[in-house]
C-alpha cells in the first residue's frame, strides 16, 4: 500500500491536492495582443498541475494557448467560462479573481 509523503494517508484517501486547490488564489484576466487579437491570462496555479488544468481549459474551451511565465495563455476571450471551469475542477470560487 501506498502512503503519501505529505499527509500520511494512503494515496486512494489523499486530500493533499484538493487542499492545495482550495488554497491557491487564482486571477483570470484579458490582455489585448498585437493586431487586436485578446488573450485571456489564468495566473496563479501552481507548477505541478498547470499543464493538466491548461490541457482541460484548452479541450472544453476549443481553444489554443500556451504555459509562459507561471501562466496559462488562452486564445480568445474566456474570462467568464474560465472561472466555471475552474470551480468545476475543485478551485475555490472565492478565491478566483476576475
Amino acid at each position: 500500500m501506498d502512503i503519501c509523503p505529505k499527509c500520511g494517508l494512503p494515496l486512494h484517501a489523499c486530500v493533499c491536492t484538493e487542499i492545495a486547490r482550495e488554497q491557491q488564489e487564482i486571477e483570470v484576466r484579458t490582455e489585448n495582443r498585437r493586431f487586436g487579437k485578446i488573450t485571456t491570462i489564468v495566473a496563479g496555479i501552481k507548477e505541478p498541475e498547470i499543464w493538466e488544468i491548461a490541457k482541460k481549459l484548452k479541450s472544453k474551451l476549443a481553444c489554443g494557448g500556451t504555459v509562459k511565465n507561471k501562466a496559462i495563455e488562452l486564445q480568445g476571450e474566456h474570462k467568464n467560462k474560465v472561472k466555471t471551469l475552474l470551480v468545476e475542477m475543485g478551485f475555490d470560487e472565492n478565491k478566483i479573481k476576475n
